[in-house]
C-alpha cells in the first residue's frame, strides 16, 4: 500500500517536476510514510507484493540521498537490472547459489576480468543489504560471497618526458592550461569540466572543486599552470562562465568527452599511448608520495574518503626502494 501511495503521488506530480526533484521526492515520502502503517478498506497492502523494478527505483533513491553521483546510481542500475533480465524471479526468491551461477556465466561469456565481477558482487551486497535492512528479504544472498580476489596491477604513469611532449604538441593554449591543471591540481576529470571561471583563485593559486558526493574541497595548481590560464582566459572572447568551453562556436562548456578525445589526440601526436585524464592523477599521486609527501596529505588532495584507495592510486618507485635499502639495511 506504502509503495502504491508513493506511485500515485509521483504519477501526479510527473508534469511538475524534474526527474531529479521526482527521485528526492520519492526518497524523502519514502522516509516519512515508512513510520506509518497505511490500509486500504480494512487490509494492509503486503510489502513481498512490491515488484522487482520498484524496488529498484526505491533502492536507488536512497543511494542518492546518500550522495552517490549520478554515473555511480545509472551504473547500480543497469547492473542490477542486469540481473532480473538474466534470472526473472522475484527479489525473495534469489539464494546465493543463484548469485554465484550468475557470477560465473558472466564472467565466462564477457571474458570479464576479476575486478570488473567483484563491481558486481560490490552493487549486488549493496541492493540485497538494503532489501534486508528494509526487511523485504530475511537474508541477503550476498552474505556467503567473498570479495573476489584481484592481483595488485601496477598502473602506467606520465613520466616528466611524456608531459613535455604532450605540452609541446598542443596547439591552443586551451589544451596547454587543461593538462597543466591537471598536472598540478590531480583533480578528477568531472571536477574540471564543472569549473567556472569565478572559482579560480589565481592569488593563492587555488580553486574549490567539488568531487564526488558533491563534496567540496581546495585544490592548488603550479605558477605554470597560472599563467597559461590566464592566457587561455584573455584569449577567449564568449562570455560562458565556464572555465574550458569548445573551441568551436557557441562555444559551450566543455565535456567529459571532450576533454578525454582531446586529450587521446594529443597523446596520438605525440606518440604516446593511453593518455586520458585519470592518468593524470594518478600520476601526481605517484610523484607526491615518491617526493615524500605525507600519503595523509595526498588523501586530502585528492578527496579520498580512505586512505586506501590513495594508496591505490600511487606507487613507490623502485628506484628510490633501491636506495633505501642500502640506507637502512645495509
Amino acid at each position: 500500500m506504502k509503495e502504491n501511495l508513493i506511485q500515485e503521488i509521483s504519477n501526479a506530480m510527473t508534469d511538475v517536476l524534474s526527474i531529479e526533484q521526482m527521485t528526492q521526492l520519492n526518497g524523502v515520502l519514502l522516509q516519512v510514510i515508512s513510520k506509518y502503517t497505511i490500509t486500504k478498506d480494512g487490509e494492509k497492502e503486503h510489502e513481498n507484493a512490491v515488484t522487482n523494478d520498484r524496488l529498484l527505483e526505491i533502492f536507488l533513491s536512497a543511494k542518492q540521498v546518500e550522495g552517490c553521483t549520478t554515473p555511480t546510481i545509472k551504473y547500480y542500475s543497469s547492473t542490477v537490472k542486469q540481473l532480473f533480465k538474466t534470472m526473472p524471479k522475484k527479489v525473495v526468491n534469489y539464494s546465493t547459489e543463484d548469485i554465484r551461477a550468475y557470477l560465473a556465466v558472466f564472467q565466462r561469456k564477457h571474458k570479464s576480468s576479476k575486478v570488473t565481477i567483484d563491481n558486481i558482487r560490490r552493487i549486488f551486497s549493496s541492493f540485497f543489504s538494503w532489501l534486508e535492512e528494509e526487511d523485504y528479504i530475511i537474508k541477503s544472498p550476498i552474505h556467503r560471497i567473498h570479495k573476489v580476489k584481484t592481483g595488485t596491477q601496477i598502473k602506467e604513469v606520465l613520466t616528466d618526458e611524456n608531459i613535455e611532449h604532450l605540452r609541446d604538441n598542443c596547439t591552443e593554449i586551451r589544451d596547454l592550461a587543461m593538462i597543466d591543471l591537471l598536472c598540478s591540481t590531480g583533480m578528477r576529470v568531472g571536477e574540471l569540466v564543472k569549473l567556472n571561471r569565478e572559482d579560480i583563485n589565481f592569488n593563492e593559486r587555488e580553486c574549490i572543486v567539488f568531487g564526488k558526493g558533491n563534496k567540496e574541497r581546495i585544490v592548488y595548481f603550479n605558477a605554470r599552470a597560472k599563467i597559461h590560464l590566464q592566457q587561455y582566459l584573455s584569449s577567449r572572447k564568449d562570455r560562458n562562465k565556464a572555465l574550458f568551453v569548445s573551441l568551436a562556436k557557441p562555444h559551450n562548456r566543455l565535456q567529459i568527452s571532450g576533454v578525454e578525445v582531446r586529450l587521446r589526440k594529443i597523446g596520438h601526436s605525440s606518440k604516446i599511448a593511453r593518455v586520458h585524464p585519470h592518468k593524470f592523477r594518478r600520476t601526481l599521486a605517484t610523484m607526491a608520495i615518491d617526493k615524500g609527501m605525507p600519503v595523509e596529505q595526498v588523501q586530502k588532495l585528492l578527496g579520498h574518503v580512505k586512505i586506501d584507495t590513495t594508496m591505490h592510486y600511487a606507487m613507490v618507485n623502485q628506484n628510490n626502494v633501491k636506495l633505501s635499502h642500502r640506507k637502512y639495511i645495509n
